[in-house]
């Protein structure tokens, strides 16, 4: 069964995720078609890219599949990691990608759609940043995109927390672009599609480049950058990962005790 579907108008593509019975989470096969679906886009040249799920949906994307993360003793979000490829093919995708936001985004899902180049959401939407529920340390290069594109204040919440913000708020610290009712979202992204479209290309894709380079361009020593490694070597082979792992799992809340 597919998971995703994919659509070419002109020189604007855009891929839809279809799971809605596993909350479109983000499983190796999902994130294989979405891979496959830029770089279909790339080989037709196409100048706007928009990742949705179908409309109407209750969850755009529940994040990170956890049946598919390592029991212990294994970094969860390293480098080869299926979500850090997406996140890496979005970011080095020539062409502007929109995220339509519908639903509930968690976990993984929001670095995804924070790295979107655009993100327009229904007023309804919600995003929640979830590791701390299962003992998982979030990477460096996650932190990093959200420490980006939103206030510090705002990411230690949500990392704290793990609770949803609103997609209103969202908006007024500068993370969603715009806020569209349902009926008239896709309406919307298409004509802001189309105008991108119109659009030279090559100097969208060098000013979408230059963009990611300076966005990335954060100071860090290798022994900064090795004790973080470190401390979160020690997290991913802590008994509260493996508890909140299983947690998870077994649809129960989980029991942390710091060890």
């Amino acid at each position: 069964m597919a998971l995703t579907h994919f659509e070419l108008t002109g020189k604007l593509g855009v891929i839809t995720m279809t799971n809605q019975p596993k909350r479109n989470a983000l499983s190796e096969a999902m994130i294989a078609e979405i891979l496959k679906g830029l770089e279909f886009a790339r080989e037709a040249k196409a100048r706007c890219l928009i990742l949705r799920a179908e409309p109407g949906c209750k969850v755009w994307s529940a994040g990170h599949d956890v049946s598919e993360l390592p029991a212990a003793h294994r970094d969860p979000l390293g480098w080869s990691d299926p979500l850090r490829v997406v996140i890496r093919a979005i970011e080095e995708f020539a062409a502007p990608v929109i995220a339509l936001i519908e639903g509930g985004v968690w976990g993984g899902a929001c670095e995804v759609a924070v790295n979107c180049d655009l993100m327009v959401a229904t007023p309804d939407a919600t995003f929640a940043l979830t590791p701390a529920k299962m003992g998982i340390p979030y990477n460096v290069t996650g932190l990093l995109t959200f420490m980006s594109v939103m206030p510090l204040h705002v990411v230690k919440e949500l990392a704290f927390t793990a609770k949803p913000i609103t997609a209103e708020r969202a908006h007024e610290v500068g993370v969603v672009n715009h806020l569209v009712p349902a009926t008239h979202i896709t309406e919307f992204c298409l004509d802001l599609a189309h105008s991108i479209e119109q659009l030279a290309p090559l100097s969208i894709a060098v000013m979408k480049e230059e963009m990611r380079v300076l966005a990335s361009a954060h100071s860090i020593t290798p022994r900064m950058f090795e004790r973080v490694q470190g401390l979160r070597r020690h997290v991913y082979d802590s008994t509260d990962y493996q508890e909140g792992v299983r947690a998870f799992r077994e649809k129960r809340p989980a029991h942390f005790t710091g060890e």
